[in-house]
């Protein structure tokens, strides 16, 4: 083999020079939630992607869809915003309250969540038996009485105004900020819940909420705030 330095005119060919890998870029992973209501549940989430969109923008994004229709076309259209992503969204988070829809309508899509999940892309089925409402309730107390949804608004009226903040709405923008120093103990109250729902459809879990499983996974990023 020849020890012989380079020809000064070999010096600028491109295989004689150093080989420079560049360093992939990580990609985010991007989160789909599709809300069965257009007001209470954007608002709700939406605070959590603004904050967690602006301090991980290299590691998780979220995007939000209130789609504003019953259970099961819910799912196709959760479905219809996954496959047209250029991104890819690796979790889709379906948020849906039970009321008073059909009982093989509120299961079926919790079925749907699981039959249609992939390697790529899992679907999550985020019901509220009633009512995401419940959730809120369980920011401050544990409830295991079955009762209607329309008990929950003057109840959380009452906490609220207790506190200062007024009367509950649907399209309040500010539960999050209200509600999460009380964050823990709405999760340790909502996994208390499922306990006693273990076993059970969705349509029989009342009451009973999921919630508690997305807040869960997107609570480490809103440790910063």
């Amino acid at each position: 083999m020849s020890l012989k330095p380079p020809k000064k005119s070999d010096l600028d060919k491109n295989w004689m020079k150093a080989r420079r890998d560049r360093p992939k870029k990580i990609q985010p992973e991007y989160h789909l939630i599709v809300t069965e209501g257009t007001d209470t549940e954007p608002a709700y989430f939406g605070a959590m992607r603004d904050i967690i969109n602006r301090a991980y923008p290299d590691r998780i994004q979220l995007n939000i869809h209130g789609a504003g229709d019953n259970t099961l076309n819910l799912f196709q259209k959760a479905r219809q915003l996954t496959a047209a992503s250029a991104n890819g969204y690796k979790h889709v988070w379906i948020v849906y309250d039970t009321d008073d829809f059909p009982a093989d309508h509120i299961n079926k899509t919790a079925e749907l969540c699981i039959s249609e999940s992939t390697e790529e892309v899992t679907y999550h089925a985020i019901w509220s038996n009633q009512c995401i409402e419940l959730w809120f309730l369980l920011h401050f107390s544990f409830i295991q009485s079955d009762l209607h949804r329309s008990s929950y608004w003057p109840k959380l009226t009452g906490l609220l105004n207790f506190q200062g903040f007024g009367a509950y709405e649907k399209n309040r923008s500010d539960m999050y900020r209200i509600l999460l120093p009380y964050m823990d103990p709405a999760i340790a109250n909502a996994e208390k819940l499922a306990k006693t729902n273990d076993g059970k459809l969705p349509s029989e879990s009342a009451p009973g909420t999921q919630v508690y499983l997305l807040v869960k996974k997107l609570r480490p990023y809103l440790q910063t705030n």
